[in-house]
């Protein structure tokens, strides 16, 4: 039985950072499974266990559909598959069950972890035929409209361990699908608490972007990042804010509409309409968020709907910034209610309005002793090391556990479309 243990050996100047991984390889091989590697939560988890891997003397692959993390997977001395896995239709999945077989033949794959519905259904299916360990990461809540979806959903719970990103997904999973607790595993998502470190962020980066943003001096600055769509709340934000009037702030909302032009707009007309076109400004995408939070004195994540994690919850801590947020979903394991940030009802602007106020009314000493507890808070629970340790403790558990292989991955029905 292969196991994780310390990667040694020289690098040959003419190999590829994979083939050297291949070369020196000591530990089981690992093929993770996502529909694509863009940008989110998912996909950044995925790099870092495929670093994590390679680290521990192992070997990582990885098939999706692509995006720009796939430089970050070749940096780390892992492998992209480049397929459709993203896809629904059967037929496709079914092409992707059998390139599945062929990678995980050809590498010797020892565990298959997916990360989404779609692939799970392809990787479940290929670890049938080949003797390889499933696993899966339930990553959301996922919308159960019809007996047929929540079959279909149901296939994240059939690895031979389920590994939830929350302990609010785990309740979820207990709820809503039969699942055997004895397999569950709750693993926070990690964070890069050393980039996302104040000591870390140079002053030069802030002002970069205090010029790029045009931001004036003195004015108190909040700050909601992600993505422009609506579940996230920045129309709960812009309400708040429309009942702080009076209140001299400026209001950034960080993030791509990824094509939601429409709701881009309907933001745009909802700020005209409340009279904030000099306070809120929508900048786009940032490629330094750290700096991004540094500049803020309070972090705002508005969600209506519940965050299986809550990245920006966890991010803004990490960087010492009073962070308010919906109280539901991951949300109050994140955060310490009035020790390292607020929880406010969830889509309500009047208590979001009157917790901004109060945020923005603490004295240098309160916010000094706020920012120390919250990035311990940070530090302590939710790091990218703690993260990717007990992910490999779950790798070594299954392989140690060969009884249990084929008796779960049985359990499934067959694909859903």
């Amino acid at each position: 039985m292969q196991s994780f243990s310390v990667q040694s050996g020289n690098s040959k100047s003419n190999m590829s950072a994979f083939d050297e991984t291949m070369a020196q390889r000591n530990g089981p091989v690992v093929l993770q499974v996502l529909p694509s590697l863009q940008t989110g939560g998912a996909e950044r988890g995925c790099v870092d266990i495929a670093a994590a891997v390679v680290e521990a003397g192992g070997t990582a692959l990885v098939a999706s559909s692509g995006g720009d993390m796939v430089r970050d997977l070749d940096r780390a001395g892992a492998r992209h598959f480049n397929m459709p896995v993203h896809s629904k239709n059967p037929l496709r999945m079914r092409s992707n069950t059998r390139k599945l077989i062929k990678i995980i033949r050809e590498f010797d794959v020892n565990i298959v972890h997916a990360r989404s519905r779609a692939p799970a259904w392809s990787c479940r299916d290929a670890c049938l035929k080949t003797g390889a360990h499933f696993v899966t990461t339930f990553h959301g809540t996922y919308n159960i409209t019809s007996g047929l979806k929540r079959r279909y959903n149901a296939i994240m719970t059939k690895g031979e361990r389920v590994i939830a990103i929350s302990r609010f997904i785990a309740d979820h999973i207990m709820k809503e699908y039969e699942t055997d607790p004895a397999r569950l595993r709750v693993i926070h998502r990690g964070i890069d608490v050393e980039r996302l470190d104040p000591a870390a962020v140079p002053a030069a980066r802030i002002i970069s972007l205090v010029e790029q943003w045009r931001l004036p001096d003195g004015i108190p600055v909040i700050l909601m990042p992600g993505r422009l769509t609506r579940w996230k709340g920045q129309s709960v934000l812009i309400e708040a804010l429309a009942a702080l009037k009076g209140l001299k702030v400026r209001c950034l909302f960080v993030g791509d509409d990824q094509g939601r032009t429409g709701y881009r707009q309907e933001l745009m007309s909802l700020v005209k309409k409340r009279g904030l076109e000099s306070i809120v400004h929508f900048v786009g995408h940032c490629n330094d968020m750290a700096a991004a939070y540094m500049l803020a004195d309070v972090v705002v994540s508005a969600s209506t709907d519940p965050e299986g994690f809550g990245r920006v919850m966890a991010e803004g801590q990490a960087l010492g910034k009073p962070v308010i947020a919906a109280d539901h979903g991951a949300s109050g394991e994140l955060i310490v209610q009035g020790e390292t940030g607020w929880l406010v009802p969830p889509g309500d602007p009047a208590a979001l309005a009157a917790a901004l106020r109060e945020v923005l009314e603490l004295d240098t000493a309160q916010r000094e002793n706020l920012a120390a507890k919250a990035i311990a808070n940070v530090r302590e629970k939710f790091s990218r090391t703690q993260m990717c340790a007990s992910t490999l403790d779950v790798y070594e558990e299954i392989l140690s556990d060969a009884a249990s292989t084929m008796a779960v991955l049985e359990e499934s029905p067959a694909p859903v479309a």
